[in-house]
């Protein structure tokens, strides 16, 4: 039946390699992780085999599930999902936060084959009082991941698994498991990752013809892949609306930048330019965002302005090309970006990086310098989740009422680390209330409660935390959301924001419902969001990459001639802090001295806790240096080093930094601290620096 549907409905000649190599492992009932790069047609190469197990295995009840990290990328796979189950006269129906309660009433009475969620969601089922657990999830037997690499790189990775896991538990047998992703450098660990407790007793293979997976410590160096790339130096935001207003006219043209703020600007300024412009960012209302994207995907001249929510798979129609702004953090997600280019054909992939400033020139010389020996970044879980093992409990006593003190490691299936081995973690969720016990049993504390009881123990169900933001209204249409301080700080004449790339004079602020009141102004707006968390900062790969380009290595890409000229100039004004033979420890005029390590933040992190009281008091540290005291000469520094290889320490943890890990308040906080110092961390990169040879140099 999907087969009579895929050549007489679609009509399709043929299927694609990853669809068609994908059909027997998945009808045969394999766990599987498929890789290709967007718009490889992932999506039907899970859903085709799952839909003819459906119809051959007469599938009953709600079956398969389909999970994303995006609300937004739900709503855009809704419609032809459904198109693929009324095929076989099946449903597919959506879940999340933004469905209403009526249509969630009628979801759970009509029962569609196939619901698209997310972990959250899923989570708010199973703890749910008007949800029968058994009834409407305990016949799934299939999930399909989508964009699973963004799972498994934080906390909400860990959560999934852990919500799978509860959930086989309903099912009484495994389910069927299916990632689908771009190019990774680990293809065969995110898989294992994704197997969970089963991935010792069921087959799973990597689906991926036509794509190279290099193992990021293995990569060497290759020809430069297929596409079309550019790289340019402009030096403000205000050039980069200029250049991109002049280039390309009568194309489309999606833009990526990093922070939701310099979209704001870069959107104003190309309006200002006449172009037609559109913005989408997470901090837009959800009709706002939808209102942009339909009418982007509809429009042919015009560009898109985006933080990395358009860099996964949401469909805004064919794209001429992408513009990336100073350079994304990761070559994993320059490929995403590159990748919604060239789908027509006779099209080649292309993106034109356009650089702000000097570090950002740098940065993506680096980036296009990795991907260019075809190396991408391993997909690496958080360690040491423990404040998600808290997480875990609570949410399970929600569901079951009641669980046994001695039995409840068995409710995930012997996965760690929500074993046995959390048993510490669980005492301490007595000890402070946070669970109550009785009679063997353990039920929700007043603690817990108190904490996370508000709306319904909402709060207890999403392991990230959002920083506070208040939601900008215009009448009664709601434009999206802004930074508190953005209310609060001094001004002279009105308070003017910048929110869809408009400028917005507040009128009026309702503190207690976290609301503010705006209406059009001329221009003037300022736009800002808190970032919230630990500091991020780069890896050592691409710090070490950052190094190699500015001791000489030019990535295979065309360069303008101001990028060119740019990148001479970084090149002498580093003369001194970088150095082919190892690292360099340098006295300025100042007196002021650094250790230039180009180790990335938390490699610099570790370095600094390791290097005691040689590194300077106030522990000033970048991604590429560190200051250390000022009266340190060489035999001080041999002397504190001889063994530090050996003795390498964890990063300090603030209680602000204590503060921001959600549910740390459930933790011991020696546990709680651990946890945080493992994650700051990166051990390897700082012994490996450890070895090189040192130079000194005084200036």
């Amino acid at each position: 039946m999907v087969l009579h549907h895929i050549v007489n409905t679609l009509q399709w000649p043929a299927l694609r390699p990853l669809q068609e190599a994908a059909v027997r492992p998945l009808i045969d009932g394999d766990d599987a992780l498929l890789l290709a790069p967007t718009a490889g047609g992932k999506t039907e190469a899970a859903m085709f085999p799952l839909l003819t197990r459906m119809a051959e295995g007469n599938w009953s009840g709600t079956s398969m599930l389909y999970v994303c990290p995006l609300k937004a990328l739900l709503n855009n796979l809704l419609p032809r999902l459904e198109t693929y189950t009324g095929w076989l006269g099946r449903r597919a129906a959506l879940w999340h936060g933004d469905v209403t309660a009526s249509r969630r009433r009628a979801i759970l009475r009509e029962r569609p084959d196939v619901l698209l969620t997310t972990p959250e969601s899923l989570e708010s089922m199973l703890v749910s009082a008007n949800v029968d657990h058994d009834v409407f999830l305990g016949q799934v037997r299939a999930i399909v991941v989508d964009e699973v690499h963004a799972f498994a790189g934080d906390d909400r990775g860990w959560h999934l698994l852990a919500v799978l896991e509860r959930l086989t538990r309903l099912t009484r047998m495994p389910m069927q498991r299916i990632g689908l992703s771009a190019t990774v450098g680990n293809p065969d660990d995110l898989l294992r990752w994704l197997q969970g407790s089963g991935r010792d007793k069921r087959p799973g293979q990597v689906v991926a013809p036509g794509v190279v997976t290099v193992p990021a410590a293995t990569a060497t160096p290759t020809a430069a892949p297929p596409g079309n790339v550019e790289l340019d130096y402009v030096g403000s935001v205000h050039n980069a609306a200029k250049i991109i207003a002049a280039l390309h006219a009568g194309q489309k043209r999606l833009v990526f930048c990093d922070s939701r703020a310099l979209v704001e600007e870069l959107g104003q300024r190309l309006r200002m330019q006449g172009v037609t412009t559109f913005l989408s960012h997470a901090s837009l209302s959800f009709d706002e965002r939808r209102r942009a994207e339909q009418a982007f995907a509809q429009e042919r001249d015009c560009v898109i302005v985006a933080t990395s929510t358009l860099e996964l798979g949401i469909d805004v129609g064919d794209l001429d090309r992408v513009i990336q702004i100073n350079a994304p953090r990761t070559v994993a997600a320059f490929l995403q970006r590159i990748g919604r280019t060239g789908r027509r054909p006779g099209n080649s992939r292309n993106c034109l990086f356009l650089a702000l400033d000097g570090d950002g020139l740098l940065h993506a010389a680096a980036l296009l310098h990795l991907w260019a020996q075809g190396w991408v970044e391993a997909v690496v879980p958080p360690p040491e989740p423990r404040h998600i093992v808290a997480q875990q409990m609570l949410a399970l006593a929600l569901q079951r009422l009641r669980i046994g003190d001695r039995s409840w490691a068995e409710e995930w299936n012997g996965l760690m680390p929500f074993d046995a081995s959390a048993e510490v973690v669980v005492r301490h969720l007595v000890e402070h209330g946070y669970l109550d016990e009785d009679s063997s049993m353990l039920f929700i504390g007043p603690e817990a409660e108190r904490r996370f009881g508000r709306r319904h123990f909402m709060d207890m169900l999403a392991v990230f935390t959002a920083p506070p933001q208040f939601t900008a209204l215009s009448g009664r249409t709601e434009i999206g959301r802004t930074d508190p301080a953005l209310l609060t700080a001094r001004v002279d004449g009105p308070r003017l924001l910048l929110l869809g790339g408009r400028s917005w004079r507040v009128t009026y602020v309702d503190w207690k419902r976290r609301r503010c009141f705006v209406e059009p102004a001329e221009g003037g707006g300022k736009a800002l969001w808190m970032t919230g968390g630990a500091p991020q900062g780069l890896a050592y790969p691409m710090v070490r990459a950052m190094r190699d380009v500015l001791l000489g290595a030019d990535p295979p890409v065309r360069l303008t001639q101001r990028a060119s000229t740019r990148l001479g100039m970084l090149r002498e004004e580093a003369a001194s802090q970088v150095h082919p033979g190892g690292t360099l420890i340098v006295r300025d005029r100042e007196g002021d001295v650094r250790w230039w390590t180009w180790a990335g933040f938390r490699a610099n992190a570790t370095l600094v806790a390791t290097l005691g009281d040689l590194a300077d008091s106030t522990q000033r540290y970048d991604d590429a240096s560190i200051r250390l005291r000022p009266d340190l000469d060489r035999d001080m520094w041999r002397m504190a080093t001889a063994d530090a290889v050996d003795r390498i320490c964890l990063p300090e943890v603030t209680e602000k930094a204590l503060a921001g890990l959600k549910f740390s308040a459930a933790l011991p906080t020696r546990l709680a601290t651990a946890t945080l110092a493992a994650r700051l961390a990166d051990v390897d990169s700082a012994a490996a620096v450890l070895e090189q040879p040192v130079r000194f140099a005084y200036f």
